[in-house]
């Protein structure tokens, strides 16, 4: 049902227009009427109007300023303009005003019908666009209900989003009709569930704001510590200036977007969305360069160190101010370096890391929650030292048997790095660990041997020309070489052969 306003200074129009709309059979309902513009106005103060039937010549104000005054207090509003004049200057004023319709005197059941079903099919449409703003925000079942209840969509609305403290118990509390029974709440008041479990919504009509006077901190404060007396902790942030239902959608996300931005740990939070203060902006450049570091640590798989500056830094946390969104941010870099180290092959590193996370971040207890990231730390590092040691083991066979296919050329790391898709430095503690030589050794000894098969199965070969194959390039060079790996020079090798 839509709530009508008629301002008309007319009588026998203003009684045509209301008894053709109470017969019309549409869904509308006359909340008001009026014979000029300010007693529209102040019509429009005690009533949620959702179309205004307006002349546009009255006494006092004008349609047109009434349009435009009555805009400010209801911006969703539908005008429709009732008029006997062909005026271009009042039409171009009224499309400035973006007025819905038209009705032209005298109005007959027709023309009005036609008017209100193309105003109603434009307030149906915003309806169902402000009810899909809902479902992002509300459970489906619950919105389902909602749906049907028509006294929600007919008062302008105020709001309260609750927030669990993180790490705090009583989830299980966090239920409509849990806080419902500890709040004391007008008639009527709807406690809903969001599609974000740590999180739910008060909206009551806007005479709420009523008990309001001046900053609505003290209101806030009182769900609060109600709620806190009653063992749920929780953060809240609230608007108590009122507002069409069809904008609370974006105004609560807006306000659970600032709340979640400031929520503290160890500390819950009121934030007054109708008259915000400038808030500090979270660390986030010291929690990037902590991240840097630990990331680091994870990339080397220096477990030990990993795990005594972490446990050493989260106990630094529970003595700060640490935010919520901060504590989010430095996980979101340790996860960034785990995720390659965890990765199948299939995708799931990302998956895994950051489902384990939100685990982790729903637990009852900050100490809960360190443990168990040490333990789930030290776990993954586990896990990483053992996937490395295998896949290091399959690298260096690779790299010795490409090394030995291609011992008549000169094969550098960067070649090596290029061609398995590894950084340079890894080719080199993949060759140090599982040879226990420099790449240039064990490359070079690998030819030194290949030169003492050349000179025991083709002594016809003379040592410069097993020296170029071999790429040493000079003689000199490979007869010292030869002589430190060998114990002799090419020429004695040669000889005993």
């Amino acid at each position: 049902m839509y709530n009508v306003l008629i301002a008309e200074d007319s009588k026998p129009i203003l009684r045509n227009i209301r008894g053709l709309l109470e017969a019309s059979g549409l869904p509308v309902r006359i909340a008001a009427t009026a014979a000029n513009g300010e007693e529209a106005l102040e019509a429009f103060r005690n009533h949620s109007i959702d179309i205004l039937l307006t002349d546009i010549r009255m006494p006092k104000m004008d349609g047109l300023a009434l349009i435009a005054e009555a805009k400010r207090l209801h911006p969703k509003l539908k005008a429709v303009l009732i008029s006997g004049y062909n005026d271009f200057e009042y039409t171009r004023k009224a499309l400035n005003l973006q007025v819905s319709d038209y009705l032209l005197k005298p109005v007959d059941r027709k023309q009005l019908t036609e008017v209100m079903l193309s105003v109603l099919g434009q307030l149906q449409e915003t309806r169902e666009q402000a009810a899909t703003l809902f479902r992002d925000l509300v459970e489906e079942s619950y919105w389902r209900e909602m749906e049907r209840k028509a006294e929600f969509y007919e008062k302008e609305k105020t709001f309260v989003v609750l927030r669990r403290q993180p790490f705090a118990e009583g989830a299980d509390k966090l239920t409509p009709a849990f806080v419902a029974s500890r709040l004391r709440l007008p008639d009527p008041a709807w406690v809903i569930p969001t599609l974000d479990a740590d999180r739910l919504l008060v909206a009551a009509n806007g005479d709420w704001a009523a008990e309001v006077s001046g900053s609505p901190l003290p209101l806030l404060e009182d769900i609060r510590l109600r709620l806190l007396e009653a063992a749920l902790p929780v953060s809240v942030a609230g608007s108590f200036k009122p507002m069409e239902w069809s904008l609370l959608p974006e105004k609560i996300k807006e306000a659970a977007d600032c709340l979640e931005e400031q929520l503290l740990l160890f500390r819950p939070v009121s934030v007054d969305c109708d008259h915000p203060r400038p808030s500090v902006e979270p660390g986030y450049e010291e929690i990037d360069r902590l991240g840097g570091q630990f990331a680091s640590l994870i990339e080397q798989l220096n477990k030990d160190r990993f795990v005594l500056m972490l446990s050493e830094q989260l106990a630094k946390w529970k003595l700060g101010s640490l935010r919520l969104s901060e504590l989010k941010r430095f996980l979101g870099h340790v996860g960034a370096a785990f995720e390659p180290l965890l990765e199948d092959g299939e995708g799931s590193g990302p998956v895994r890391v950051y489902a384990e996370f939100d685990r982790l971040l729903a637990l009852p207890g900050y100490d809960i929650f360190c443990s168990s990231l040490l333990a789930t730390a030290e776990e993954w590092l586990d896990e990483a030292r053992s996937r490395n040691r295998k896949a290091g083991d399959e690298l260096f066979r690779e790299i010795e048997q490409y090394l030995k296919t291609n011992l008549y050329a000169s094969v550098s790391i960067p070649d090596l790095a290029n061609r398995f898709h590894v950084s340079p430095s890894y080719v080199s503690r993949i060759v140090k660990r599982f040879s226990g030589q420099t790449f240039v050794h064990y490359y070079t000894d690998l030819k030194i041997s290949e030169a003492r098969r050349l000179m025991e199965t083709r002594p016809d070969m003379l040592i410069r020309e097993i020296a170029e194959a071999l790429c040493f390039g000079d003689q000199h060079y490979f007869s010292k070489v030869f002589k430190e790996r060998v114990g002799c020079s090419p020429v004695e090798y040669k000889s005993r052969s």
